[in-house]
């Protein structure tokens, strides 16, 4: 009787333990980001002007600017892993990487699984096409082809607001959604306003031209459920590139706009 009643206490004590202990080791991602002095970094590589492949060969835009700026104020190296629409948050999410820097907007089914700083940049998503083409309303997408990037907020928004009679042509990443519009393989273009002027601008016999805003979607970091110790320490460094300038002065460099009205 004595074993069973020493083992069934042992048992609990055990399940107590986890319990007690398992919120600490949601929230170590800082404590071990400091002792390998190192901080994996999710960035888009595909995605110009927020991440692309310079002429030197190295990851350059926005987002790895802004990469390279929390590691410095963290002073770690930036570990920069590139990243696609699809698979950022499950890299997250099994620790591939350790932050989400790659144009990522907050929806409420992302929040659900991942967690969100503050805002670091503007975005803004909308339909492109030929400027002879008449599109003011949703309405008038109706028998049209769309290319867009499958998990994106510009997909969601088509999906829910668009006639039935669109077809949207959903690609695995930013690079072949674009080339998609710009080959002629859709009559149109669903993204980031910053991608399609730069596409539009190595393109002008597209004639292309913005024909519906979609929406104002800001950039945030994203953290894994219960980071919080490197949510809080991600929060402060942009809020302090904010108060300091720094953020605008990479908004207005590669944005050609400042920050404007982020949410706090």
């Amino acid at each position: 009787m004595k074993t069973k009643l020493f083992t069934a206490a042992l048992s609990l004590l055990a399940t107590l333990t986890l319990v007690v202990s398992a919120p600490a080791r949601a929230d170590d991602t800082l404590a071990a980001v400091m002792a390998k002095k190192s901080i994996a970094i999710g960035i888009p590589t595909d995605f110009p002007p927020f991440g692309f492949v310079g002429t030197d060969f190295k990851p350059n835009g926005l987002d790895v600017e802004v990469a390279k700026l929390i590691a410095a104020k963290l002073g770690v190296k930036a570990d920069l892993v590139p990243v696609s629409t699809p698979n950022r948050i499950p890299y997250l999410q099994t620790k591939k990487i350790d932050l989400i820097v790659s144009a990522l907007g907050k929806t409420p089914e992302r929040a659900a699984v991942i967690d969100f700083t503050i805002p670091y940049s503007p975005f803004y998503l909308g339909v492109f096409g030929a400027k002879d083409m008449p599109i003011k309303t949703f309405a008038d997408l109706a028998g049209k082809t769309v290319a867009v990037t499958r998990g994106t907020i510009q997909a969601d928004i088509l999906q829910q607001k668009a006639p039935p009679s669109l077809k949207i042509d959903r690609f695995q990443d930013d690079a072949s959604t674009i080339s998609a519009f710009v080959s002629g393989q859709t009559q149109l273009l669903a993204t980031g306003v910053s991608a399609a002027d730069a596409a539009i601008k190595k393109n002008p016999n597209l004639h292309a031209e913005l024909k519906l805003v979609l929406k104002d979607s800001p950039n945030y970091v994203g953290v894994r459920k219960g980071d919080t110790a490197l949510l809080d320490k991600v929060n402060a460094i942009l809020r302090q590139a904010r108060a300091d300038g720094t953020l605008n002065s990479y908004s207005e460099h590669w944005l050609g706009r400042g920050l404007g009205n982020l949410p706090e």
